[in-house]
């Protein structure tokens, strides 16, 4: 397979309620608006959507290889994870290589979401501008049927529109983006057996 397989990654901690957020609301919301604005719908890439039987280090690795924008879901257990970070910095450094998000080219690829606080991120993370979410971070599914539910739909139709403005322009796949990896989960070897002595 050579190419882009995904035109947005969505990079979130399981920690908080953001999680819960993404699923109950944020997820598809963005694919339908993503559909109202291009043609065929953009692929939007969350974790949850690999098979079973998947390894899954390996599949986040390759999703985000080949998807052309990150969008990270600010939290600061976000800052915490060294998977998010590792999804994070390796899209840092594709753009560094492309000489994105700089003082030539000031656009980037990362597209950050305000979900929750901002007073504790690292220095790193506060060099680009963010959508702030946080007046529409409710989690609960009776959220839907709130009053306040329209100005959250509001707000992805905005973020939406941007990313299919930003999309077209994302530069051509290359087989040798950087990749920032983290090891494996550490297996803890079973405890050794007790051996029997003959007294």
């Amino acid at each position: 397979m050579s190419g882009y397989q995904f035109d947005v990654f969505i990079s979130y901690s399981r920690k908080g309620t953001a999680q819960r957020w993404l699923l109950n609301h944020f997820y598809e919301r963005l694919v339908d608006c993503l559909a109202d604005q291009i043609a065929p719908a953009p692929a939007v890439y969350i974790d949850r959507s690999m098979s079973r039987g998947v390894h899954w280090p390996s599949n986040l690795r390759q999703a985000l290889q080949r998807s052309k924008i990150i969008v990270p879901i600010y939290t600061p257990p976000y800052f915490q994870s060294p998977w998010c970070m590792a999804e994070w910095r390796s899209m840092r450094e594709r753009e560094r290589v492309l000489g994105l998000a700089s003082a030539d080219v000031p656009q980037g690829l990362i597209l950050p979401i305000l979900f929750s606080d901002s007073d504790n991120f690292p220095m790193e993370a506060r060099d680009r501008s963010w959508v702030d979410f946080k007046a529409v971070a409710n989690p609960d599914p009776s959220y839907q049927t709130s009053r306040g539910f329209a100005d959250f739909h509001q707000m992805v139709v905005g973020f939406a529109t941007e990313l299919a403005k930003l999309l077209p322009q994302v530069p051509e796949w290359q087989p040798d983006w950087p990749l920032v990896v983290e090891p494996d989960p550490v297996l803890i070897p079973p405890p050794m057996i007790p051996r029997f002595e003959r007294l």
